[in-house]
């Protein structure tokens, strides 16, 4: 079972005047999904400090195979989430943040103003999702099956990705 930590950024919903939709809209499609078990699950504000020290602790104390922020991604000064992203991530996994702005391209040209970022920490692999409810699910679904086999190879449990040639 791959482990999820959920970690919602949002001042007003970590101050209680916000219920936090897409938090839970994701929990539901991890629960759906087979191979994964929801965990974790924090609300922090939009503050660079507070989200680095959290997925710095997610990673460092093996809580989550993956990590998965929802909100923050955005043009408005306080969304900081992919900059705390990229100051704790060893290495970067572009073609998976990619791929999503692409996928959601099909559906919004706005698609094009996502900040998101997806990179790896000691045995983790952290990905940024959008605050809206609809952007963020949206975004998991093009990346959930892939992401399976990428914590596969993390911790070593893949052991062939090239398919063999047949002599």
């Amino acid at each position: 079972m791959i482990r999820v930590a959920i970690v919602t950024l949002s001042d007003k919903g970590s101050r209680g005047e916000r219920i936090d939709v897409t938090g839970q809209k994701l929990k539901e499609i991890f629960e759906k999904h087979l191979s994964y078990e929801t965990v974790y699950y924090n609300m922090l504000p939009d503050t660079y400090e507070e989200i680095c020290e959290e997925l710095k602790k997610l990673a460092d104390e093996d809580i989550a195979d993956l990590i998965v922020t929802n909100g923050g991604t955005g043009f408005s000064k306080r969304d900081v989430t992919p900059e705390a992203t990229l100051a704790v991530i060893e290495r970067e996994a572009p073609g998976v943040a990619e791929y999503m702005r692409a996928k959601s391209f099909e559906i919004t040209p706005k698609a094009m103003l996502s900040r998101a970022r997806c990179g790896i920490r000691k045995g983790s692999i952290i990905l940024n999702l959008p605050g809206s409810p609809k952007g963020a699910t949206e975004n998991l679904n093009f990346v959930i099956d892939a992401l399976v086999h990428g914590v596969e190879i993390l911790k070593g449990a893949a052991v062939e990705c090239a398919t063999p040639i047949k002599k």
